[in-house]
């Protein structure tokens, strides 16, 4: 099991998930790992000390100025004793204080003083997880490296439905050991290795005040470049206009048209192993730009478009090429497109994704994708888009050493 004999730290803080966190405890236990408890002063108003320490067999720790335990530093060895620290459920004001830096308790201090692994399980109103100050704290813990597992959707305990429950304890540590399998697989197999990523839409300027574009979010290419990294491998991001926030150990490159893209791309290939197109680029341009706004004069307005470079193809059509991943984002006949793209541009692998499907489609959180490549294929179900792009690299680090192995 992978989490057998992992440390992990939970931190719980004061949300009426709490209640579920014995039962956490003893899922996490039972799949071998040793559990230490810490519990916020809100924390122990929805869960019983005793309770978590009774399933946990340790002490639970919840006073920052503990005087037994700060003889020894407690805790400073806390926080180094941990792989992992879990934060469920991990309220609002939780996210605030860990994205700003605060320690005024014993749990956002160990946030401060650990090396380990740290993941949340948000729980929260839905306005609350939907609140621009909420979000904004979630980019910032994400560029932090801050992994999340949900939040989930449903029936919360105020009567609202929508995104903030707490992922339900088996799920919590099914996709904490799946997490603990992935790193296990791949850590450190891109060491050494260049990856060039692209990502998010383009704009297609019209005039001065407008443009084209596509519902692309960027999520997918963003948490493939987070999982690439932790694969050891020097990232570059190329990147459309988008609202997030890139992990600080990953090298980003803004642009905004098609044409911009393709010359960012063209001069990162000199030291390119493997290159990976997310990005939802416009297939065409127009024609002319007009230098001034576009007045609305006729009931028909006519445009000429051009097409626009196809980056894909021209990284794949280069004398030494790099490992090569397109997607296909289609709305029918997935498999048939996407296999079409594959041989047509003479990729090693593409990504095949229904974006017709709500769930899983553009600016969406989640995804669920079929990867194909000259001889085979590999389904990766609906997943949350990190979770997605951690099983996508373990596969692409396969399908890449496979290709050197052959040259």
């Amino acid at each position: 099991m992978s989490l057998k004999n992992k440390k992990i730290l939970l931190g719980v803080t004061g949300g009426i998930a709490a209640y579920k966190t014995p039962d956490l405890v003893r899922k996490l236990v039972s799949k071998g790992a040793d559990v230490r408890v810490v519990l916020t002063e809100s924390a122990k108003e929805f869960v019983s000390p005793l309770s978590l320490q009774a399933v946990s067999g340790n002490s639970i720790h919840h006073d920052l100025l503990d005087t037994q335990a700060e003889a020894a530093m407690g805790h400073i060895e806390l926080a180094k004793w941990a792989d992992i620290l879990l934060i469920a459920p991990a309220t609002a004001n939780c996210m605030a204080k860990l994205a700003h830096g605060l320690a005024d308790d014993l749990l956002s201090t160990l946030y401060l003083a650990t090396t380990a692994k740290v993941i949340l399980a948000p729980a929260m109103n839905q306005q609350m997880w939907a609140a621009t100050a909420t979000q904004q704290n979630l980019k910032i813990l994400n560029s932090h490296g801050v992994e999340f597992l949900g939040p989930d959707s449903g029936e919360q305990a105020c009567g609202d439905v929508g995104s903030g429950r707490m992922m339900e304890p088996l799920e919590i540590a099914e996709q904490l050991e799946s997490l603990a399998d992935h790193t296990i697989q791949y850590a450190g197999k891109l060491s050494g290795k260049h990856v060039v990523i692209t990502a998010g839409p383009t704009r297609e300027a019209l005039d001065p005040v407008r443009y084209i574009t596509n519902h692309s979010s960027g999520k997918m290419g963003y948490a493939i470049a987070k999982a690439a990294a932790k694969a050891g491998a020097s990232v570059t991001l190329i990147s459309g206009p988008v609202n997030l926030t890139a992990p600080s150990d990953v090298k980003v490159i803004d642009c905004e048209s098609a044409e911009q893209m393709h010359t960012a791309v063209m001069k990162q290939m000199q030291n390119c192993d493997i290159f990976i197109a997310t990005a939802a680029v416009a297939d065409y341009r127009a024609a002319q730009i007009e230098s001034q706004k576009i007045k609305k004069n006729e009931d028909e307005l006519t445009l000429t478009f051009i097409k626009n470079p196809d980056i894909l193809k021209d990284v794949a059509a280069l004398k030494s090429p790099p490992f090569t991943l397109g997607f296909a984002a289609e709305t029918q006949q997935v498999d048939e497109y996407a296999t079409k793209k594959l041989i047509n541009k003479k990729l090693d692998m593409i990504a095949a994704n229904d974006v017709s499907a709500a769930d899983i489609g553009f600016n969406s959180d989640n995804n669920a994708l079929t990867l194909l490549w000259k001889d085979s294929r590999q389904s990766l179900p609906k997943a949350d888009k990190q979770t997605l792009a951690v099983s996508l690299i373990d596969v692409l680090v396969t399908q890449y050493t496979k290709k050197s192995a052959r040259n």
